[in-house]
């Protein structure tokens, strides 16, 4: 089995063979929170100023509390967004982005560029692939 085939990947800096975990594995690790559904588009929602937990379930659009609830605590968790509790009555929270997650906002910007130059291509390659 080939060193690509092997479970390493090919954009890896490491020395020797794959990781012994797959968590120690910076790709791996950063596009298993990246690649979930709504990380990119709460981040993209907090670029322009701190909001409450309802602000961005209503920016997001049709993502559920659940969800929404779990993702923050994701992105707490790994640090990129801090989360504020402020003592009024009831209790309000609001999230923001840290240092780090506003370092993600360039190639999120970069990605969302191509998707939006590139999507009546793949829309048309879904198509004919969908025709066929």
């Amino acid at each position: 089995m080939t060193r690509a085939h092997s479970g390493n990947l090919l954009f890896s800096d490491a020395p020797m063979g794959a990781p012994e975990h797959k968590g120690d594995c910076p790709i791996r690790d950063v596009l298993a929170l990246v690649g979930q559904k709504w990380t990119l588009l709460i981040l993209i929602a907090l670029e322009a100023e701190p909001r409450r937990f309802s602000a961005l379930q209503r920016v997001v659009g049709d993502i559920s509390k659940r969800m929404l609830t779990q993702t923050l605590r994701d992105l707490e968790r790994d640090g990129l967004i801090s989360r504020a509790v402020f003592p009024t009555k009831p209790p309000s929270v609001e999230y923001d982005l840290t240092d780090l997650g506003r370092s993600a906002l360039a190639p999120i910007a970069a990605l969302k560029d191509w998707a939006n130059d590139n999507h009546p291509s793949i829309r048309a390659a879904r198509s004919r692939f969908d025709a066929a």
